[in-house]
């Protein structure tokens, strides 16, 4: 009686929807080729990204790094940015988000 069930069990929870004359289809896979020419601008953005978030007052190199590693790209969205978005980047610590708060209602 139990196998019974069992097997009626398997054959509605494993049921294909395809049926078995039917061939699945193929799915393509898509390769992205990475060239050494695509690399080196997005080094020099990097830097110079780094650089315009040093101009933040409080913000250093290890913290501007840390900000544009966590999605923070420009001045624009590390001021708009809400406190515990920031306090959650490491190396950000409670001085720089009040500094970066004043500056946020200067340009309010």
């Amino acid at each position: 009686m139990i196998s019974n069930f069992l097997s009626k069990l398997k054959s509605i929870l494993f049921k294909s929807s395809a049926s078995p004359g039917t061939p699945l289809k193929k799915v393509k896979t898509i390769t992205k080729s990475v060239k050494s020419s695509k690399t080196k601008p997005k080094t020099v953005n990097y830097k110079k990204n780094i650089e315009i978030l040093t101009t933040l007052p409080g913000v250093g190199a290890k913290s501007a790094k840390a900000l544009y590693e966590a999605g923070f790209k420009t001045k624009k969205a590390v001021i708009a940015a809400d406190e515990k978005d920031l306090l959650a980047v490491s190396g950000v610590g409670v001085n720089l988000v009040k500094k970066l708060k004043e500056l946020k209602n200067l340009n309010n």
